[in-house]
């Protein structure tokens, strides 16, 4: 049975990090932004199961758990919060959300 290093796993997660990094910085879509922050999430939460196999630790994977949770609600506030403003804009260009401004 082939045994992948942990190194391989965090380097593919900091690979992963830093698309999701780029994209929030770089794009202006509202969807693209929120694929972007979920791809961050997910690469986190590889990194806890990566580092929790090496250390034989169900603790990482327990918090991967409650990651997924608030990524789940996350998602659903912000595709709610992209609805409401593409339908009040007919855009979701970040630049030009004037809704949620003071």
């Amino acid at each position: 049975m082939l045994v992948v290093p942990t190194s391989c796993y965090l380097i593919l997660s900091g690979l992963i990090f830093a698309i999701g990094a780029i994209g929030v910085l770089t794009r202006r879509s509202a969807l693209i932004l929120l694929m972007c922050v979920e791809l961050m999430l997910n690469s986190v939460n590889l990194t806890l199961i990566a580092l929790s196999r090496q250390w034989d630790n169900v603790n990482g994977q327990i918090f991967v758990f409650i990651i997924m949770a608030v990524a789940a609600a996350e998602v659903a506030v912000g595709l709610a919060i992209v609805i409401a403003n593409s339908r009040h804009n007919d855009t979701t260009n970040i630049d030009d959300v004037k809704l949620l401004k003071w």
